[in-house]
């Protein structure tokens, strides 16, 4: 049965309606009157000469503790302070500033957090409850090889050395008197969704999808320094290595440094948390997160590539219907996910609900994304909300009303390029079948199954079934 679209655009705003709770305007009046009179004869209202007043009291005698919370013992989320809830907060001073210590928190009431591997070499960004496209720094994944060393800015440095004119050292004060840029990037794991592949594991988006963030970036560009220190002619690729304890190193083709690789020393307005490689790393827009070098101490340009560990045995695409592997795909490929419904979740019941989500490419813009809550039968094409950037993770927002019956939910991207993400048999047939280890660039369609009850699970097309 075909839905024309005035049917369907009637159907939604019928189902918009149903949203929230009516209410009449004696009831609106009995509201105020009923708050009003709780407050009792008393009561004043704050006005901001009564408010400055009292602080000026407050001060003389000698704080401001009477105009304050008092933060309660450690029961708040991690970021957040437990202050006591104000019964009317209209009627009651707030809390003065400064409590926090001058670095701002978030409220209380905020819970979300990353979540990590029992090995703790990694932890997934909670995107499901994330809004926009930017991550919060707090928020961002993390993955880790040697765990996070902490490192003296004062006493860090970058040398760049090798088929180089100018061997140079650079310190981190330096590398900030350069001219900067900053650009608004995503970066993903290669490991992203690698146990996805032949079967449903992950039970939320946050584990499914959670190695990937985006965050405004701000350094100086590589091929300024490179620039500095003068290139010889036979310069093909340049090794970085980081100073942690894995002393990580990947080989990188010497193209894309002179293309749009970053010299990062701030993330969404301040320095780069120590977890992102604090003061500095290397950051390639749009490949593997691996190879963006955190805690970068060194540049070595070379002829050749490097054959490192993490570029031979590791990071490299086994192709098990070749018995071959792939090695130097960087390029992270076009992706989406929905984040709401998705797994875990409960939907209370049949009506409209926003469908929304992210959407990424490696190679550029998210041209268009595609919903089906049929399992992939019928597409239809979601809006894609502003900013839309090169390399960014994209918001896509599709109307729905769900009509109480099973469903399958998905989204597919396409970018720019013309690039659409396939689906889970379509990667299976190219690549081959892939049973154990970690798949890596696993870009596939990711499915989440509705049943009756309104409960949200993680999905895979090769089982059977949509729900009870």
């Amino acid at each position: 049965m075909t839905t024309s679209f005035d049917e369907r655009r009637a159907a939604l705003e019928r189902a918009l309606r149903h949203i929230g709770q009516p209410v009449t305007e004696p009831e609106v009046q009995a509201f105020i009157e009923q708050e009003t009179s709780t407050r009792g004869d008393t009561d004043v209202p704050v006005t901001r000469r009564r408010f400055l007043s009292g602080v000026g009291m407050a001060a003389a005698a000698g704080g401001v503790a009477t105009l304050s919370a008092r933060p309660a013992a450690a029961k708040a989320p991690p970021g957040a302070v437990e202050y006591p809830v104000q019964a009317d907060p209209t009627r009651e001073q707030g809390r003065m500033m400064g409590t926090d210590g001058g670095y701002g928190s978030r409220s209380q009431f905020e819970t979300e957090v990353r979540v990590w591997q029992p090995t703790r070499t990694a932890s997934y960004t909670p995107m499901q409850k994330g809004q926009g496209i930017v991550t919060p720094s707090g928020l961002h994944y993390e993955r880790h090889h040697g765990g996070i060393p902490n490192i003296d800015p004062r006493k860090h440095a970058l040398v760049i050395h090798g088929l180089v004119e100018r061997p140079m050292k650079f310190s981190v004060a330096d590398l900030m008197r350069f001219p900067s840029v900053s650009r608004i990037y995503f970066i993903e794991c290669s490991g992203t969704s690698g146990g996805e592949l032949m079967k449903a594991t992950m039970p939320t988006a946050q584990r499914t999808h959670g190695l990937v963030s985006t965050s405004e970036w701000t350094g100086v560009q590589l091929s300024t320094l490179l620039k500095q220190v003068g290139l010889k002619d036979d310069a093909a690729w340049v090794l970085a290595e980081g100073a942690d304890a894995a002393v990580m190193t990947r080989s990188v083709p010497l193209d894309k440094c002179l293309t749009d690789a970053l010299i990062v020393y701030a993330q969404n307005g301040e320095a780069i948390r120590p977890e992102q490689g604090y003061p500095i790393r290397l950051f390639l827009p749009g490949w593997e997160g691996n190879i963006s070098v955190k805690w970068l101490r060194r540049l070595e340009v070379g002829d050749k590539p490097y054959q490192t560990r993490e570029e031979t045995s590791k990071y490299t695409d086994i192709i098990t219907r070749t018995g071959k592997a792939r090695q130097f795909t960087f390029t992270m490929e076009a992706k989406s996910v929905i984040t709401f419904p998705s797994g875990e979740m409960k939907l209370p019941g049949p009506g409209f609900y926003e469908v929304t989500g992210l959407a990424w490419s490696g190679r550029g813009r998210i041209a268009r994304v595609e919903v089906t809550a049929d399992g992939g039968k019928t597409w239809h094409l979601a809006s894609l909300q502003e900013p839309i950037l090169p390399i960014a993770q994209t918001r896509f927002r599709y109307p729905w009303v769900w009509d109480g019956s099973a469903a399958i939910v998905a989204s597919r991207a396409t970018d720019e390029t013309g690039y659409t993400q396939p689906a889970k048999e379509q990667l299976i047939a190219e690549r081959g079948p892939f049973e154990g280890g970690l798949f890596y660039h696993m870009n596939a369609v990711q499915h989440w199954s509705i049943d009756r009850d309104g409960n949200v699970k993680n999905w895979h097309p090769l089982q059977k079934g949509i729900g009870s």
